[in-house]
């Protein structure tokens, strides 16, 4: 998606700054060199320029600071999203950001435990990713025999038998569909209580200012926070809301309109 984003900013800068230097100087020119054999028609790039600009700067404007689509291409965040999902992401709950440099110039809110969130991971900075945030600034998180810690606590959870996959997300069938209350935001997580050769990410760690440790819902098959570290706040895009659409071998029309939690 990055370089749809760079060529979205591209496309909208030449095609305004054409109509601009059209409306100052070119235009100017035509109409001082003109001839009663001349007809009023403008350049293509001039015509071009002036009918594109304004739809792209409104794509621009909403992509970059209303919200954005993303399409979930792994199984990850099971069984909250779905590999075919595609989603829309807030973009102003934390901020606003540059598109392209994603630099905030406009703080208005702080990611909560329990956002699930969009960003591109530090060791893969062209990639975006999903993941819920578990741990905040400044907490002690926890992982051991399938069980969160948070400042020493247990977060508590209620089974709800055995999750039965569709899609591609059969290989999940017969794990453990728990419901996991993380703070007040609960949510379904999935676990397996026997996971051969899979590494299962325990261990503790304390989450530095100005970072955030996220995992994904799909608990042994999740490559974040447990594997690659701490999150930093320059690097998220947006918070997920809605799924738009599933398209996963076909259209699932169950999940239109489906909020995320």
């Amino acid at each position: 998606m990055r370089w749809f984003e760079i060529a979205l900013v591209g496309l909208t800068l030449l095609t305004g700054l054409v109509w601009l230097l059209d409306r100052l100087v070119l235009a100017r020119r035509r109409a001082a060199h003109r001839t009663l054999l001349d007809d009023d028609g403008e350049p293509w790039y001039v015509d071009y320029s002036r009918a594109f600009f304004p739809v792209l700067l409104v794509v621009l404007v909403l992509r970059s600071f209303v919200a954005e689509p993303f399409r979930i291409p792994s199984n990850s965040m099971m069984p909250t999203l779905l590999t075919g999902d595609f989603i829309l992401v807030n973009k102003f709950s934390y901020g606003l950001r540059l598109p392209i440099t994603n630099d905030k110039f406009l703080a208005i809110g702080e990611p909560e435990r329990g956002d699930v969130v969009v960003f591109r991971p530090p060791h893969l900075p062209r990639q975006d990713w999903i993941k819920r945030v578990v741990g905040l600034p400044g907490d002690r998180i926890g992982y051991r025999d399938n069980q969160v810690f948070i400042n020493g606590e247990a977060v508590e959870y209620e089974s709800l038998g055995l999750y039965e996959g569709r899609g591609n997300g059969t290989e999940m069938t017969g794990a453990e569909l728990l419901v996991e209350h993380l703070a007040g935001r609960d949510h379904q997580v999935l676990e397996r209580t026997m996971t051969p050769f899979r590494d299962p990410g325990e261990g503790e760690w304390t989450v530095p200012e100005g970072h955030y440790f996220v995992m994904g819902d799909n608990r042994d098959n999740s490559e974040d926070s447990r594997y690659w570290g701490y999150l930093p706040e320059e690097n998220l895009r947006g918070r997920a809301f809605l799924i738009w659409m599933n398209i996963d071998g076909g259209v699932d029309f169950a999940r239109i309109g489906e909020r995320i939690r």
